[in-house]
């Protein structure tokens, strides 16, 4: 079964976390929910969501994929934890999806995720002449290798239905979003 680690920073954007977990969970994929410092996490819109367990404890575990939530000051707070960039660099070194939305993508770009990679984000976010051979598509969702990238709070349930086809295959993928009754 796929495991996904979603760290959650005060400030998070509550769409963008609450959507990529819900979606997940539906499609049977194991989520952990870590708040920077465990307990209840207050989003940039003043919800707060109880967080499954502290990022400390939960990057003792091995997961399939990290997924950053948007939000200021979520991404900046996120950008700012050394853990989400130790944690970030071992994903990347071995082989594991890195995915983040809205402002998150910064985070790789701090990282050096996006060096030489297609990128999308919330626009003002990524910066082609800061971050050497970054494209920035502009997409509402895109994908180069194991980096996935979304461009906003309405660009969530794509985001969260790409993470899971990436996960379990296009067969769940296609299942999970017949079962939400989306317009097509």
């Amino acid at each position: 079964m796929a495991t996904v680690l979603v760290p959650l920073a005060p400030g998070f954007e509550e769409i963008e976390a609450v959507t990529v977990i819900d979606i997940l969970r539906r499609a049977g994929v194991t989520v952990v929910a870590a708040g920077l410092e465990g307990g209840s996490v207050t989003g940039s819109h003043g919800i707060s969501i109880e967080t499954d367990d502290s990022l400390e404890a939960a990057m003792e575990g091995d997961y399939d994929m990290v997924v950053l939530p948007g939000g200021i000051p979520g991404a900046d707070n996120l950008e700012a934890d050394e853990r989400i960039t130790e944690l970030l660099r071992r994903m990347a070194r071995s082989g594991k999806y890195a995915a983040a939305i809205c402002a998150a993508p910064k985070v790789l770009a701090a990282t050096g995720l996006l060096e030489n990679r297609r990128a999308t984000s919330y626009p003002g976010f990524l910066d082609e002449e800061v971050t050497p051979g970054l494209k920035i598509t502009g997409r509402p969702v895109e994908q180069d290798g194991r980096i996935i990238t979304s461009r906003s709070a309405g660009t969530a349930m794509d985001f969260a239905l790409a993470l899971v086809e990436n996960l379990v295959g296009k067969d769940c993928r296609d299942a999970v979003e017949a079962s939400l009754q989306r317009a097509v």
